[in-house]
């Protein structure tokens, strides 16, 4: 491999991101190149970017200034932008950053290697008639064992503040007997967990199948201990796929379940069309389907029109329900959207709002932190921890657990007796 090309690429954003920039890696693997950690050692950068959070222009045009040297030190570096800000912005990307030599949108990914043999710059933002995974390799690029598998793209929901419709286009779900195959082989090389993808991945209906019926199906794999999804639209938590969590113990009792709001009012504006009221009747049947599941969500505060009643009713929502983990965020325009032509409250208001309900869920993942010390629970090694003989893995919860076990490997699946909470993970002896 002396002659290899480097690869180096930065992932923001979710886990269909890192999904993503996998098979980015695997695709370019055909043409020669090898993934590097360093971007000064690469012969291409490529940049996958995410447009949900705020500012997410703005950190792709600082990344790219900072990439500015190493262009000019070595004028044959390839650059490219990928996923959603590439989606967004096109061509715009190539005009203010003429040292950029390529921008693909996330559903046009697998063109990547042709598009790398090209003379100047090149931007592919299509959506596709082919399906991208079609021309995609055989994935290889496993690092442990756990691993993402995307099963469905896209969103049909247009949430007012979301511009997910927008750059990963509508709903689009992968053919089951594909994602069974795929799964198989990941599994054949190690792979013990599966954390199933999607922009909305509880309404996937590959060739008219629910996602509870392709992880009933996933579950009849042999070595396949445990089965994750996200994320989730709480419209599409269908009774099926309720009735799993208490019947199938390969499927992991967390779920993240995003409601955005407390308040009907803002939920309305935000069109989310459900009820706090309906969230919370559904949480119920789904702790009464399976008890110990540890719930998460995401929290938009400060959206405009807000009020401090509003504010109030997500605050009262969140001691309700009771999360062990959430991703709280305060308001922030995305250009394209219809949220984005409201007036914006006060960014003070927003600070103080986004710091309660911040606080809050802080107690409560403590809480439900502490409350798992002295039981018992799976954790799947995934790394060596820090210290000799120390091992690191992920609870069935989705907690951090440190465990010392000097005879043990990576990719155990033990039985852990909790006996410490800390900060942000747990720590345990080996049952």
């Amino acid at each position: 491999m002396a002659d290899a090309k480097k690869l180096f690429i930065k992932t923001y954003g979710c886990q269909m991101n890192v999904y993503d920039s996998e098979r980015m890696a695997e695709a370019m693997g055909g043409q020669g190149y090898v993934v590097t950690d360093r971007a000064e050692d690469a012969d291409m950068v490529l940049l996958n970017t995410c447009h949900i959070r705020e500012k997410a222009s703005e950190k792709l045009y600082s990344d790219l200034g900072r990439l500015r040297p190493l262009k000019r030190k070595n004028p044959d570096m390839k650059i490219g932008v990928a996923g959603c800000v590439a989606q967004a912005e096109g061509a715009e990307i190539i005009r203010r950053m003429p040292m950029v030599d390529l921008v693909v949108g996330p559903q046009s990914y697998h063109r990547l290697p042709d598009m790398v043999q090209g003379k100047g710059p090149a931007v592919d933002t299509d959506f596709p008639p082919e399906d991208k995974f079609d021309h995609l390799p055989q994935r290889k690029a496993l690092r442990g064992p756990t691993a993402f598998l995307t099963v469905q793209e896209g969103c049909d929901k247009f949430c007012a503040f979301c511009v997910v419709p927008y750059t990963r286009g509508a709903e689009v779900s992968r053919a089951p007997q594909r994602l069974l195959t795929e799964a198989r082989d990941l599994v054949e090389r190690g792979v013990r967990e599966i954390t199933l993808l999607g922009q909305n991945v509880n309404a996937y209906h590959g060739d008219d199948w629910t996602l509870a019926r392709l992880m009933r199906e996933l579950a009849r794999i042999d070595g396949l201990e445990r089965i994750r999804y996200t994320t989730s639209h709480p419209n599409d938590m269908d009774d099926a796929l309720i009735a799993l969590h208490g019947e199938e113990p390969k499927v992991m009792p967390y779920l993240h379940l995003p409601v955005q709001s407390g308040s009907d009012r803002i939920l309305k504006a935000m069109n989310r069309k459900h009820t706090a009221d309906a969230y919370v009747r559904l949480i119920e049947r789904i702790r009464a389907a399976r008890p110990d599941i540890l719930l998460s969500s995401d929290f938009i505060v400060a959206f405009p029109g807000e009020t401090e009643a509003d504010h109030r009713a997500t605050v009262d929502l969140i001691r309700e329900v009771g999360y062990g983990a959430a991703f709280t965020f305060k308001y922030s325009a995305r250009p394209g959207t219809p949220a984005a032509e409201k007036p914006e409250l006060p960014g003070e208001v927003g600070d103080a709002r986004l710091q309660e309900v911040r606080d809050l869920i802080i107690d409560q993942q403590r809480a439900t932190q502490e409350a798992m010390v002295g039981r018992e629970v799976g954790v799947l090694y995934e790394k060596p921890g820090r210290w000799a003989g120390q091992m690191v893995g992920k609870s069935d919860h989705l907690h951090a657990v440190h465990v010392t076990d000097p005879a043990a490997k990576v990719g155990d699946l033990v039985r852990v007796r909790i006996t410490e909470s800390t900060a942000n993970s747990l720590a345990g002896v080996r049952v």
